[in-house]
């Protein structure tokens, strides 16, 4: 649930051969994202994806294979953010990136959850795009966020007894922990229990 939101998303499905075509799919991605703040993911076949964003079927299938497919596009879509936004997050600390990341995920309906439902889904035999899709964006997020613990651990901000690649982990565990635990209660303190994580790591 951790945010890239500057970066752009992984080659999803078919972009479309010419600037027409990838805007389409933009198109297609950013109304299919309004329809899921609205509706939620759950049992929506493609067809009736298709429908509830305004194309035909076969539109839908001249982009993407498969509702998986489209889903994660969505995810990932979601994520790109501005050039302001990528220039305030290269100025946040490891534990500031996240605590923002996740603010912005719980203030989209729907995001968390269809986060949660998709790494559950990639978990599953049948889902290698799943699967692949999000252990190359554990891997990508891991390597970010230990290369700004070290930066910080030079700077004389987070104690130097810890291994970065470690703190890393348990930060994106702890994170994307405290958001499923705020679907089931949303009453959890989710910005202020992950800031504690900064507390444990001063000198």
């Amino acid at each position: 649930m951790e945010s890239e939101q500057h970066a752009p998303p992984p080659s999803i499905g078919r972009r479309g051969s010419y600037a027409k075509g990838v805007a389409r799919r933009t198109e297609i991605l950013d109304r299919a994202i309004d329809v899921f703040r609205e509706r939620g993911a759950d049992g929506t076949s493609l067809r009736s994806i298709a429908a509830a964003i305004g194309v035909s079927h076969a539109a839908l299938l001249h982009y993407f294979d498969s509702r998986e497919q489209l889903l994660i596009a969505v995810y990932a879509h979601q994520g790109v953010g501005s050039d302001a936004d990528a220039e305030a997050d290269a100025r946040r600390t490891a534990v500031d990136l996240m605590v923002h990341a996740a603010s912005e995920n719980v203030s989209v309906p729907g995001l968390v959850k269809l986060y949660s439902t998709l790494v559950a889904a990639s978990l599953e035999n049948s889902s290698e795009l799943g699967k692949v899709y999000f252990t190359e964006r554990f891997e990508r997020l891991r390597l970010d966020l230990a290369a700004r613990l070290r930066a910080e651990q030079e700077q004389g901000t987070v104690r130097a007894d810890v291994d970065p690649t470690q703190i890393a982990a348990l930060i994106i565990a702890a994170s994307d922990g405290l958001q499923i635990q705020w679907l089931l209660e949303p009453s959890i303190e989710l910005e202020n229990t992950l800031r504690v994580l900064a507390t444990l790591l001063e000198p």
